[in-house]
């Protein structure tokens, strides 16, 4: 309680945000933990814990009374919140969502942003679990992994089996010799918790085909009982059309989401360089679904070629393997795996960045953007900041945003002009950080 009052007197009736995590305690009692995000007086950006709500039912009312409850009991008011968080990945998601209007309506300033990486990965995982190909080839992958490198001697057998390969490669001139080339590769298995580890993991899986051919076959001839049927399963799975026109198809998707991961996991991240990513990514995307089909069916039809996997003609009717092969599907192959796949899975994909990069938080983030002080406030704009103003309306009125405008003229000559801390600043994280050392 002593720790909480001071938080609070630190808060010194300013604005905050809300961090809001639900879980289990070890009763298995749904509870909350409410984490106050705030400027202190010193200017440093402060996040706090200030208590815990036990929730008895995940009934979007009762979430929020919890919540403004705790915050009565400080004499905090939520007409104070600025922002707020929650788990976007929560086994409560649709009440969140609704929870975060209804706080909205107690202040309208209480605009939600997510994690952007969070919000990426939650993208792919929603994919997963709406396409059963994309689970399929999960599972399948994962399971062959793990048995390929359950044991070091499979890893070695593995190594020297990548080695034959790559000898053989060269000596058909089918791979180029120099430093840094044929390097070898591993099958580190991709976490659940971070979708960007797949590219990797299905990336290297397709180049180590051959050698995890060689390692499963081995497996079938001289393992137990128990391993040789799985091995055998497993063989017949990877020398599939479809596990390999899956596994190039995923690495496709993941390549263009590769480079928004890599960027939204940085400690040090441009919020509008951010925004011109997602929107990047987007346009790949519908790239890919209206030219990408021609050449991913090229690429996939060489690599069944060159390990004699069969490929289906494309004009026979499709067969679905849970129904009796009598009772054919009204469609053929080529459209199974262009419509149902291919589009199907892109447009999923489209579908979950729109909504979780929606353009109002997109355009919100990039008016913040403008507030950068980097090289004299490059980034400047007046209008942009007038339109997130009026994104605050419990704060600024109609009058008050006209003397806003003539404020901000003021104020961008003062600092390009007559202030020289701000004079080619380029790293303002460390100036900061820098600040507080020398407070201290």
């Amino acid at each position: 309680m002593e720790t909480v009052k001071c938080i609070i007197e630190d808060l010194n009736n300013d604005h905050f945000s809300i961090l809001v995590d639900e879980s289990r305690d070890v009763s298995c009692k749904e509870q909350m933990a409410i984490i106050l995000r705030y400027v202190d007086r010193r200017g440093s950006v402060m996040e706090r814990f200030i208590g815990i709500v036990h929730v008895r039912e995940t009934i979007t009312l009762s979430l929020k009374n919890g919540i403004i409850g705790l915050l009565a009991q400080h004499s905090l008011s939520p007409s104070s919140i600025r922002g707020q968080c929650y788990d976007g990945a929560s086994n409560m998601q649709g009440d969140i969502n609704e929870l975060k209007i209804l706080m909205q309506k107690e202040s309208k300033g209480a605009h939600s942003i997510h994690c952007f990486a969070h919000q990426l990965q939650l993208t792919l995982v929603a994919v997963s679990k709406r396409c059963d190909e994309v689970q399929e080839l999960l599972l399948v992958v994962s399971d062959i992994l793990n048995m390929v490198r359950s044991y070091f001697k499979r890893r070695d057998e593995l190594r020297e089996f990548q080695v034959e390969e790559i000898e053989e490669a060269l000596r058909k001139s089918e791979l180029e010799t120099g430093r840094g080339l044929n390097q070898e590769l591993g099958l580190a298995r991709a976490r659940d918790t971070r979708w960007g580890s797949h590219f990797k993991s299905f990336n290297n899986f397709i180049l180590m085909l051959g050698p995890i051919i060689d390692v499963l076959d081995a497996i079938a001839v001289n393992a137990r009982f128990e391993e040789k049927c799985k091995a055998k399963g497993y063989l017949k799975a990877c020398l599939t059309f479809e596990i390999v026109f899956m596994l190039h198809f995923m690495r496709t998707i993941l390549a263009i989401t590769n480079e928004l991961n890599v960027a939204f996991q940085k400690k040090e991240q441009d919020i509008a360089n951010a925004m011109i990513l997602v929107r990047v990514e987007k346009d790949r995307l519908q790239l890919l679904r209206e030219k990408g089909w021609a050449s991913l069916i090229d690429e996939v039809s060489k690599f069944c070629i060159k390990y004699d996997i069969l490929i289906p003609n494309f004009d026979e009717p499709y067969v679905i393997l849970r129904r009796s092969r009598r009772r054919v599907a009204e469609y053929n192959f080529f459209h199974h795996y262009h419509a149902v796949v291919f589009c199907k899975i892109i447009d999923w994909q489209f579908q979950e960045l729109n909504n979780r990069f929606d353009e109002v938080k997109t355009e919100l983030l990039l008016r913040v953007a403008c507030l950068n002080p980097v090289n004299s406030f490059s980034s400047f704009d007046i209008e942009k900041i007038l339109r997130l103003a009026k994104l605050y309306t419990d704060d600024f009125d109609k009058y008050s945003i006209v003397d806003l405008h003539f404020q901000l003229e003021n104020y961008i000559v003062d600092v390009r002009d007559h202030d020289n801390r701000f004079f080619d600043l380029k790293d303002l994280l460390l100036r900061l950080r820098l600040k507080e050392l020398s407070q201290q």
